[in-house]
């Protein structure tokens, strides 16, 4: 039983090495069915797909999926406390700019706008009061100024009538003197002198008095001057008190920012509603129709290349609830910025909406044409072959494989643009090229036609 097993062993031994002797290994590159080129040595030559590259325009574009969002959307809030006196509209109503939409009941804002009125009409009537006063002082001036002319024209007359009594009585002093005449006339012309003197004292008192009540009369002017400009200041105070409670009587009528559609309405006649704060519900919402904007986040990869303003990337949008529309637009606006949630940038889009047909909330995709590249080399990106940082292509030279170094521009799909490198006329390996070494011998095939 020993020696059956031993033989069993033997030819088992034996078949498997008859059938390893008889397999080859399974080449990685197709070779000719001939032995060998002339040439060659009777080394076998590869066979591969190659041809001249194609000049041709290239387009790199991105599409991704939007959405429609009004151009402006305004929600409208009460600015003052009060009860709902009218809504005018309702959803879906068009409206135009300034058009009041609901109407509020606040009777303490008319009745503020009319103690403010008041209290302007009193304060212009203490500047009519205040500019009497100004011409009264005026002629109380005029007044005093003609006492005080008058008291000087006194003094002069009593001046001169003293002068007249002193000469008079020195020269019934000298009479006296030489016996011409009596004391008792001596003793008149003295009276007379002295009586002069207290005239002429008189005289020059009733000058101060009289310049003293000039000087009260301008004090007066002045003071009536003063009083009339704090009655103008608080006419000015009067003005800006009622023009800030017409302010508030105006919030009470809400209008239209712009010309939209009536999107949402939160509230009906009689409510009460507070003063705008944070987590309250609008009154009433207005979006603008005639325009809408397209959002779009683009991938960090071609954000770089989005470029937006008047001068924007052309853009095609479609919509799947109207078929059949590709509508052309502009990137009007980017963030600048990537998102750091997503790693995408913000793109807006401006699309006209004469016929209001684009409703926001729909959806859309949005094919924006990133680069375009006019009249240019190109090849498939399968010729290409990258060796640490430097990028080659394989051409065939005289059925020898020639390296390239090239320069690459812009990729689109499976094609990119070569910049230098290569000619126009070159026979360019098309696919597996990085099997290939420089100097291999090399059959070439025609590229199958698309």
């Amino acid at each position: 039983m020993k020696r059956s097993y031993t033989l069993v062993a033997l030819l088992l031994a034996s078949w498997i090495l008859g059938t390893q002797s008889g397999c080859t290994k399974p080449s990685t590159v197709e070779t000719s069915a001939e032995a060998a080129a002339p040439g060659t040595g009777g080394t076998a030559v590869e066979r591969v797909t190659a041809g001249p590259p194609v000049r041709k325009s290239l387009e790199l574009s991105t599409t991704q999926p939007g959405r429609l969002e009004a151009f402006e959307e305004t929600p409208l809030h009460s600015k003052t406390a009060g009860y709902i006196e009218q809504v005018l509209v309702d959803i879906g109503d068009p409206v135009k700019k300034d058009d009041i939409l609901v109407k509020l009941w606040v009777p303490e804002l008319q009745d503020d706008v009319e103690q403010k009125e008041a209290l302007l009409a009193q304060a212009e009537a203490e500047v009519r009061q205040s500019e009497a006063a100004i011409k009264a002082a005026q002629a109380a001036v005029a007044t005093a100024q003609a006492a005080v002319a008058h008291a000087n024209a006194g003094v002069a007359r009593a001046t001169a009538e003293f002068q007249r009594a002193k000469a008079e009585h020195t020269r019934v002093q000298q009479l006296a003197a030489n016996g011409s005449v009596t004391q008792k006339l001596v003793d008149e012309a003295l009276n007379a002198f002295r009586s002069s003197e207290a005239a002429q004292q008189e005289a020059s008192a009733h000058v101060a008095s009289a310049q003293a009540a000039l000087q009260q009369a301008e004090a007066g002017v002045e003071k009536a001057e003063a009083d009339l400009g704090a009655a103008q200041a608080q006419v000015r105070v009067a003005n800006a008190d009622l023009a800030r409670a017409r302010t508030m009587l105006a919030y009470t009528a809400l209008k239209a920012p712009f010309d939209g559609v009536v999107t949402q309405r939160n509230v009906d006649t009689g409510y009460y509603v507070q003063s705008a704060g944070g987590g309250m519900s609008p009154l009433v919402t207005v979006a603008r129709n005639d325009e809408v904007r397209v959002f779009v986040d683009v991938p960090e990869m071609d954000a770089a290349l989005v470029d937006g303003g008047e001068e924007g990337d052309a853009v095609s949008v479609t919509i799947p609830a109207l078929p059949g529309k590709q509508l052309p637009a502009k990137v009007r606006r980017t963030s600048w910025s990537l998102d750091p949630a997503n790693r995408s940038l913000r793109v807006e889009i401006d699309l006209p909406n004469p016929e209001g047909a684009l409703r926001p909330g729909m959806y859309a995709t949005a094919t924006i044409l990133l680069e375009k590249r006019a009249d240019v080399l190109t090849l498939p990106t399968t010729a290409i072959v990258r060796v640490e940082h430097e990028t080659y292509c394989c051409t065939v030279k005289a059925g020898k494989i020639d390296r390239r170094k090239v320069e690459l521009g812009l990729r689109s799909g499976g094609e990119v643009e070569v910049l230098s490198g290569i000619e126009a006329n070159d026979t360019v390996v098309l696919t597996r090229a990085e099997l290939l070494t420089p100097g291999q011998h090399v059959e070439v095939l025609e590229p199958e036609k698309k």
